[in-house]
């Protein structure tokens, strides 16, 4: 059975719960969710394991904090013997309007401290799905800013964003990196709404 590993990435812990750079943690929330499965608390993060068409897979949500994310995803890797090829990574993006959804087969880490340690361990050869969380925030804010919790007014556009990306791990898995892209990465976010900068 082939495998393959769905990272979400976030900071474990109440505080933590629902802010901007947890957006992994959510979309991977609401996917265990939709298929009716719990994480377990396991070595490095939080895991849940489920099959979809005759495929394995194993949902991450890592516990090591953001900045050693890449201590998780390599121990995952290697335990499950999963080619990076079959991961990806559900990140949250300063760069992307709110609940705008970009798949990349593989690419630089960024500015994005959980994907840098991530490259750092195991090279930038994977995918990633990243999720726009707009940048709304005055200069010199930006950590207040993805520590902070979403409002509801964003949420509204978020949970469709979610649902389209629960949609997007699905395709990802039977379809393949390349497909999935091109029919997803033209799309718009379904109630878009004005970005400050």
């Amino acid at each position: 059975m082939d495998k393959y590993l769905i990272v979400g990435l976030g900071n474990p812990g109440m505080e933590y719960a629902e802010t901007r750079h947890n957006m992994g943690y959510m979309v991977l929330d609401a996917f265990a969710e939709a298929s009716n499965i719990v994480f377990d608390d396991r070595r490095y993060g939080y895991v849940a394991e489920t099959s979809l068409k005759g495929r394995k897979l194993f949902l991450l949500k890592p516990t090591t904090y953001m900045n050693l994310s890449g201590n998780a995803v390599r121990y995952w890797l290697n335990k499950e013997n999963i080619d990076e090829a079959r991961m990806l990574v559900v990140v949250d993006d300063l760069s992307l309007p709110l609940g705008t959804l970009r798949l990349k087969a593989s690419g630089s880490a960024g500015t994005h401290n959980g994907l840098g340690h991530i490259q750092q361990l195991i090279g930038q050869q994977y995918p990633r799905l990243r999720v726009g969380i707009g940048s709304d925030f005055p200069r010199g804010s930006q950590v207040d800013y993805v520590l902070g919790h979403f409002e509801e007014s964003e949420m509204e556009v978020l949970r469709p964003s979610i649902t389209t990306a629960i949609e997007i791990i699905k395709s990802f898995v039977l379809a393949g990196v390349n497909i999935t892209m091109n029919q997803y990465n033209k799309r718009k976010p379904a109630n878009p709404v004005k970005d400050e900068q």
